[in-house]
């Protein structure tokens, strides 16, 4: 396998920040401890509109830690304990946590005592069940409840793992009591919910309710009614590709639902959908049972980020990851999240008899061929089944008789593996994560995973993300091309399972190269036309230098400043925390002045943190404390809680 060891060695020992945004430099660590990356992003701490408080470490464990919430009164933290990739516990406070969960800090004393947070306790999720991006604390005043829910999603890692979502009453963050675990939708006769991605809760006054992400189906938005949230009730599921909001002429076809948010505008409940590369969804939610679709925006022909920072004319690739209202919920911020700086050029069928190009992408996590030497995934693929830690063992290269030798000089070791297995009467095992199967294809001594997407989708490489620990090229096509490659029948389809296909067959000799396309950026959208008004990114973000050994440098999640409509925090994960402005007409944006012209309006960053160790911020929440000031809360995945003001 040729690997490109070094895209920068020395070449940027010691660039200005200056013109970044920071006044140090930006310079890779060798050491690369946040993930496969090989190194992250370090500055020389806060400027602008960032001033750090406080640091609550909870782990040295990368990777470890995913959300972060805030109590109505702005006392107690809450971060989500994502778990390890093999779903073991952490440390905390000197006792092992049998998986993941919740930690509870105490922050009510930052204001007088910046330096008096502290962990006060955790809450664990069920055995092989993580929580991520759906951590959320709701006050909920009905005629059955009253006080503090913590709303947590569940995802399995593990094979008793659980779906679903939980509600812990939090009013006493020191003695959490477990209200609802693990509910959701689910199919007749299965005992366990779906899992659940993401939720947001909310409280219309007689009634309260969560709205969650299905993982396992479509319709992908379930609401239920929380008003007893010792006894939830299903009251509607919605796919949003109902109303056609992907935009297949572009290839934005991965249309599903990711995250959300709720606001009361008046007396109507408008919910915020991030739903991939269906964009950015808006529907009224006034009655849950009987929510209207108010419209979505539209991804550009061009995409208008690259075209500024590149200079180059490429399709968007969509991945609406979350997004958050302005204060006054006349604007808002959407962040697309893209861990794939490079994206695959065409998918090439190079021998054999169905020679041509078909579609692929990345697989979320993994790697693109331009981490090789060549930035050119080439080679004949072999068959591996499913590749899972209980599907069939993976064969090695050295297994295959004469697959060695038909290498030739700049090729890599390929192996093939299927999306699932789901409805396969051959395969009854668990279906597992991409990045499970990469690291299983990885320790038999493959160079990289071509993965397929399931039969039923035969035009969509879509093959799930997530659970890479490896540093391997992993790129995902169509059931179609798969049949291709080994001339598989029927062809041409339709398909059915299982494949009369043996684990260990020699396909064809494929070959994918390279278009650098930067990491996921920021939209700024006008709320009532749903017109795209500017995008930001960070420098480094479009820059090819950075494309590798500098950590994850896409956006990942925006909260809006509860003081000023104006203001914005995003968690950019080596990145940094960073602050934007809305700025229109060369005026900070307010919501009062009735000459506004939304359409000059544009994103400013304004302020800043990335400590000199590096960071890795994945969530961020912002709350006003007693003093009247703005205090941002941001997790880092590798150590715990930062804590902020605005100066």
């Amino acid at each position: 396998m040729q690997r490109r060891t070094s895209i920068i060695t020395a070449a940027v020992g010691a660039l200005a920040l200056s013109a970044l945004g920071f006044s140090g430099a930006a310079v890779a660590d060798p050491d690369g401890q946040h993930g496969t990356d090989e190194g992250h992003l370090i500055g020389t701490g806060e400027w602008g509109k960032i001033n750090l408080l406080d640091v609550v470490r909870l782990t040295d464990t990368p990777d470890l830690i995913a959300d972060v919430t805030v109590s109505p009164d702005g006392n107690t933290a809450f971060l989500a304990n994502w778990g390890e990739p093999d779903c073991a516990g952490p440390e905390t406070g000197g006792q092992t946590s049998p998986d993941a969960g919740a930690y509870i800090v105490d922050i009510s004393d930052i204001e007088t005592d910046p330096e008096s947070a502290e962990l006060i306790g955790f809450i664990p999720s069920h055995q092989d069940t993580r929580p991520g991006e759906g951590m959320q604390v709701v006050e909920i005043t009905t005629a059955y409840f009253s006080g503090d829910v913590l709303v947590m999603n569940n995802e399995q890692c593990g094979k008793n793992g659980k779906g679903g979502v939980s509600l812990f009453d939090v009013s006493d963050p020191s003695n959490p009591k477990k209200l609802s675990e693990n509910f959701g939708d689910r199919d007749p006769g299965d005992r366990d919910a779906n899992q659940i991605h993401s939720a947001f809760a909310w409280d219309a006054g007689d009634n309260a309710y969560v709205v969650v992400t299905d993982n396992e189906e479509f319709p992908d938005v379930d609401i239920f009614d929380i008003t007893k949230p010792n006894r939830p009730r299903l009251v509607a599921e919605y796919d949003l590709n109902d109303y056609n909001v992907d935009q297949p002429d572009l290839g934005l076809t991965d249309s599903f639902l990711h995250d959300m948010v709720v606001k009361q505008f008046g007396d109507r409940w408008i919910m915020l959908l991030s739903y991939w590369d269906g964009g950015y969804v808006l529907l009224d939610v006034t009655d849950p049972a009987n929510a209207v679709f108010l419209g979505d925006t539209e991804f550009a022909d061009i995409d208008p980020e690259l075209l500024e920072s590149l200079g180059v004319a490429l399709t968007p690739e969509g991945n609406a990851h979350q997004a958050e209202f302005t204060k006054d919920g006349a604007l808002f911020i959407g962040t697309d999240e893209d861990f794939a700086p490079y994206r695959t050029d065409a998918f090439k069928i190079t021998t054999g008899p169905f020679q041509g190009e078909y579609p692929s992408v990345i697989v979320p996590g993994g790697q693109p061929p331009a981490i090789l030497d060549d930035l050119t995934l080439s080679g004949p693929v072999v068959y591996g089944g499913y590749g899972c830690p209980t599907s069939a063992p993976l064969p090695s290269p050295e297994d295959i008789p004469g697959y060695l030798d038909s290498l030739q000089p700049g090729d890599e070791t390929i192996i093939v593996l299927q999306r699932g297995p789901s409805g396969d009467p051959s395969a009854t095992e668990e279906a597992c994560f991409p990045g499970e199967k990469a690291h299983e294809a990885a320790l038999a001594g493959w160079d990289a995973v071509v993965f397929v997407q399931r039969h039923v989708a035969v035009d969509e490489p879509f093959c799930g993300s997530g659970a890479f620990v490896d540093e391997i090229v992993a790129v995902c096509t169509t059931h179609e091309a798969f049949h291709k490659l080994f001339g598989l029948e029927p062809v041409e389809g339709p398909w059915t399972y299982p494949e009369n296909l043996a684990i260990g067959t020699i396909g064809e000799r494929i070959e994918v190269g390279s278009i650098f396309d930067g990491w996921g950026y920021v939209h700024l959208f006008d709320t009532a036309t749903l017109e795209e008004l500017d995008t930001y990114a960070i420098p480094e973000a479009h820059d090819p230098t950075y494309a590798f050994g500098y950590g994850d440098l896409t956006v990942h999640e925006v909260a809006v400043d509860p003081n000023d409509e104006s203001l914005a925090y995003l968690s950019y994960y080596s990145g940094g925390l960073r602050a934007i402005q809305i700025v229109c007409a060369g005026t900070p944006y307010n919501a009062e002045d009735p000459t506004i012209d939304r359409a000059t309006c544009e994103l400013v960053e304004v302020g800043g943190y990335l400590d000199p160790a590096g960071n890795d911020f994945w969530g961020v929440e912002t709350f006003i404390g007693e003093d009247g000031l703005t205090y941002i809360l941001a997790s880092d995945r590798d150590s715990g809680l930062w804590i902020f003001t605005d100066p």
